[in-house]
């Protein structure tokens, strides 16, 4: 039986169970399965009983700190390596019941490398697909996002807003992987969910890149008795989904019959960056830092996310549980808990800050 946390309703304990008997004793294979959300989903898909998963990460972004339980168990196999390589990738599709694809590139790593990105979110997303159909896969689960939105023309935003407003090759590398399932689907029976994460947050967050995500940055400031800074009026809106609730979204949507299917993933719910700001000072209890605005930066707007999560409720079973006040101690409490952090901060404090603001860029999947 799944291990339960404390904060999920009974209704999500219904469903888990369910996730149990049909995921349990398979073979999984996670793509970017070291990564911020890849590993939450090996730990999930471990408590529900799977036989074996296996992980296939470059570490360039993920981490093997992220997987240290998970390999403890004996039940992970991790292999660092290119989600390019066919080969390889063949040899690791052989017996595996569901794939969760999450690999990817950073938006901001798109924008700097665009042939890069497209090899690595188009060409190897089609590769892992054709391949997927040859082996006999019984379903995908891809992470998709909510950049294939862009500038969203309705809120709650619901999986039927059309895709034209986004401006980033990274959602147009999201769409086009969504748009190569359903053909897969349609041509060959190939069973797929593809989850559009909303503003995913919590514990094994990347600390080390220049363009980390804008909460390590707060964090830093705020450790430091120094006020966050926003870009802007702070009225932006996000909707901030718990990592761990994302990844019982891919447990859920892997177990169930849904299929040909796109779903949006968030909590419903709206968090200005002010909000935001004095949610995560009053868990460091710097309540008396009032952050501090700069000019706004034109890069990449996108001034609201709101998620309708109605779809995700229905097909899957899926709401998220996490408050966000609670999420934001377990992101504090983790973050202290990093070695690194200390050094981090004392590095980053002599480097000039980004030119793409970390608040637009940074909090997306």
């Amino acid at each position: 039986m799944l291990d339960v946390p404390h904060d999920t309703p009974n209704g999500a304990t219904q469903c888990l169970s369910e996730a149990c008997k049909v995921l349990a004793g398979h073979r999984m294979l996670v793509t970017g399965g070291a990564g911020f959300v890849g590993s939450h989903i090996v730990d999930g898909l471990l408590k529900v009983g799977c036989s074996e998963v296996v992980v296939i990460d470059n570490m360039i972004r993920g981490r093997p700190e992220n997987l240290a339980s998970a390999l403890a168990s004996g039940r992970v196999r991790l292999i660092e390596g290119d989600i390019r390589d066919r080969a390889l990738m063949a040899s690791l599709l052989s017996g595996v019941d569901t794939v969760f694809h999450q690999a990817a590139l950073r938006i901001t790593h798109c924008a700097a490398e665009p042939r890069l990105a497209m090899e690595v979110m188009v060409d190897a997303t089609f590769d892992l697909l054709d391949r997927c159909r040859q082996m006999g896969t019984r379903k995908i689960v891809m992470a998709s996002s909510a950049s294939v939105y862009g500038l969203a023309e309705s809120f709650p935003t619901t999986e039927r807003q059309h895709p034209y407003g986004n401006r980033t090759l990274y959602g147009a590398a999201k769409a086009f992987g969504e748009g190569m399932l359903r053909s897969y689907y349609d041509m060959y029976g190939l069973n797929y969910v593809a989850l559009r994460y909303f503003n995913v947050y919590g514990p094994r967050m990347d600390i080390h890149g220049r363009y980390t995500e804008v909460l390590i940055r707060w964090m830093e400031r705020l450790a430091a008795g120094e006020a966050p800074v926003i870009f802007g009026s702070g009225l932006q809106t996000m909707d901030m989904v718990h990592v761990r609730d994302v990844a019982r979204a891919n447990l859920l949507a892997a177990a169930s019959d849904a299929t040909d299917i796109a779903l949006n993933v968030g909590t419903g719910k709206e968090t200005s960056l002010l909000e935001l700001a004095g949610v995560l000072a009053a868990v460091m209890r710097q309540s008396d830092l009032t952050a501090i605005h700069e000019a706004e930066r034109a890069v990449n707007p996108v001034p609201r996310r709101l998620a309708d999560t109605t779809a995700a409720r229905q097909a899957i079973g899926f709401s998220a549980h996490v408050p966000l006040a609670q999420g934001m101690r377990e992101l504090v409490n983790w973050w202290q808990e990093q070695p690194e952090c200390a050094s981090l901060s004392a590095a980053r404090a002599h480097i000039a800050m980004p030119a793409m603001p970390a608040w637009r860029a940074e909090i997306v999947s």
